[in-house]
């Protein structure tokens, strides 16, 4: 195995093993350790005609001390549970969710980067409807399974400002629709915007509420948060991810003596935040540092050095710390890795 651990993308690279469990006849199987990244799906399955598939995403990380923690999983599985009833699917309990990915992540060791490199182990459990069926019925069999990949930063530049865009001709999900649950639609929907955005020169797009395109709902692939007055603030909508990551830095910004608050944000008051990122599992947090209201041909910014902004360098620097065993955990949020 020779990997540059230092240089590595936000993609997918073939490990040893994944773990897969099977839903037949009203009941989950037992574990399975495959070497294949291949599955077999009936063509007829719900996953691929009607959307019955869910997936999660988190990350294991090499301490200083050599040992291996994975962040927030009990958080992932209740996450998965919520999206499979909200497309009805077999539910993972949250027992067999936390097996696998330890299982997972231990069979595959070798490939959690080494401390200090700026890399990670990205954990994707999968959950798909495999029973075939012609009529919008959910299917009678699943399959759960979970691999994973060594990562480096999801925007490139790391943790270092970029510039996202406001484009309202784009939604990325229905105010009552699933966008508060981790299915793939959400992202299929958002990828024209993204990729026009990305051609343009942003990360990402800033998505406003499909309803009345008044509120900030969030980014692409990560919710949205600004400061201002010592405030956290975060966006409430029926229609944004519940992240686990932004779930923890509201903690954090508590602790660190902030105020928080999540409530909707209309999007005028964008010119008074002092500071704005993206978080998320992938990004952890990505600092912006320009906001382009393309429409109106406006343009916001949250950087008068062109630097991230010290709430959020310290958000960040703490969140890491905690995910790397650097600063203890008083909220139990890592797993150690026996």
């Amino acid at each position: 195995m020779n990997i540059d651990w230092s240089n590595l993308s936000f993609n997918y690279l073939d490990t040893d093993y994944n773990v897969r469990c099977y839903y037949r006849n009203g009941k989950w199987g037992e574990l399975e350790v495959s070497s294949s990244p291949q599955i077999n799906i009936h063509m007829a399955a719900t996953a691929l005609h009607y959307g019955q598939e869910a997936f999660e995403g988190l990350k294991a990380f090499r301490g200083k001390d050599g040992k291996i923690r994975i962040f927030r999983i009990e958080e992932n599985a209740r996450r998965m549970l919520s999206s499979s009833k909200g497309i009805m699917m077999a539910e993972v309990p949250e027992e067999l969710f936390v097996e696998a990915v330890k299982k997972v992540v231990k069979l595959n060791e070798h490939f959690v980067p080494p401390y200090e490199s700026g890399a990670s182990l990205y954990i994707r459990p999968l959950l798909i409807g495999t029973g075939a069926k012609v009529g919008v019925h959910p299917a009678d069999e699943y399959l759960f399974l979970v691999f994973v990949t060594p990562v480096g930063p999801y925007f490139k530049e790391g943790f270092q400002l970029t510039n996202i865009a406001v484009m309202r001709e784009y939604d990325r999900a229905a105010p009552q629709g699933t966008g508060n649950i981790k299915v793939g639609g959400n992202y299929a929907a958002s990828l024209k915007a993204g990729m026009l955005a990305k051609e343009k020169g942003y990360s990402a797009v800033l998505y406003l509420d499909s309803r009345e395109k008044k509120y900030i709902d969030e980014c692409g692939p990560a919710n949205f948060f600004g400061i201002k007055n010592n405030t956290y603030i975060t966006p409430e909508s029926r229609s944004i991810l519940p992240s686990i990551t932004n779930k923890s830095l509201i903690q954090l910004a508590q602790d660190m003596g902030l105020k928080t608050e999540r409530r909707p944000i209309p999007f005028e008051e964008i010119s008074t935040f002092e500071e704005v990122g993206q978080c998320g599992t992938a990004a952890v947090i990505s600092p912006v540092g320009k906001i382009d209201d393309l429409d109106n041909n406006k343009s916001y910014s949250f950087s008068k050095d062109g630097k991230p902004g010290p709430i959020c360098t310290k958000l960040y620097h703490k969140l890491r710390a905690i995910q790397y065993g650097d600063e203890p955990d008083p909220y139990g949020w890592v797993t150690v890795l026996e």
